[in-house]
């Protein structure tokens, strides 16, 4: 009998993240050693999805896989991969050679992943890979998935699109510029049962917080981002 490859899965907690960690799941080829998690040291919050850390604690639970938790402080791009190349090392002494990743389409994203694995001798995976978004996310409801939108950028959606369960009336309303994945950072999610979870993750929507950008991103519109406290 073949042994299973060992692998590291990057889980921001959302929707994408929960697909592909199902389609891996389902692969008997891989042995997944934790969910690797970016983590804001001062906020306690996942980076981007804002996202507290214990409730990213209680997803891995009801998975049942080790939590490994990467901290940056002042989210810059060189940091990042200085913390991530430091984790990755370690795992790499222990057999691990592969990161599995939820990205589905943004060539530039896939590019700087593999660049940077690459650099340390490993490889990148990629689960989602350019399957339809609509599809995708058609077939995460039929699996049973629950999520909630818990971040969204200004420039697509408004505030009242945070804060609210994510299904099917609310891809059908979107904008139709609007990914009905979020995948161009339009809105971001916490997944919180499904076939994955052992049980569901309990938490109580709070208050919603506009984030106004402090410099304006080239080339676009987003002003900032509403974001709902999970509680």
């Amino acid at each position: 009998m073949l042994s299973k490859e060992k692998v590291i899965f990057c889980w921001s907690g959302g929707k994408d993240s929960a697909l592909a960690l199902y389609k891996i799941l389902q692969d008997d080829a891989y042995e997944i050693i934790g969910l690797l998690t970016t983590i804001n040291k001062k906020y306690k919050r996942v980076s981007m999805h804002g996202v507290r850390e214990e409730l990213i604690e209680q997803q891995a639970k009801s998975i049942d896989l080790p939590l490994i938790k990467m901290y940056v402080t002042d989210a810059t791009y060189n940091e990042y991969e200085i913390e991530m190349e430091k984790i990755l090392l370690n795992y790499q002494k222990q057999g691990v050679n592969k990161i599995i990743f939820g990205d589905i389409f943004l060539e530039d994203l896939r590019t700087y992943r593999e660049s940077n694995l690459k650099k340390i001798g490993m490889k990148a995976e990629f689960p989602l890979w350019k399957k339809d978004t609509r599809e995708l996310i058609k077939f995460f409801f039929e699996l049973g998935f629950q999520t909630i939108v818990c971040c969204v950028n200004d420039a697509n959606l408004s505030e009242d699109r945070v804060g609210v369960e994510l299904d099917k009336k609310y891809i059908n309303n979107l904008p139709e510029n609007v990914d009905p994945c979020g995948e161009n950072g339009e809105f971001h999610t916490y997944c919180y049962a499904g076939p994955i979870f052992k049980y569901p993750i309990k938490f109580i929507v709070g208050e919603k917080i506009y984030k106004p950008l402090a410099d304006k991103l080239q080339n676009s519109n987003t002003k900032g981002f509403w974001y709902c406290d999970l509680l």
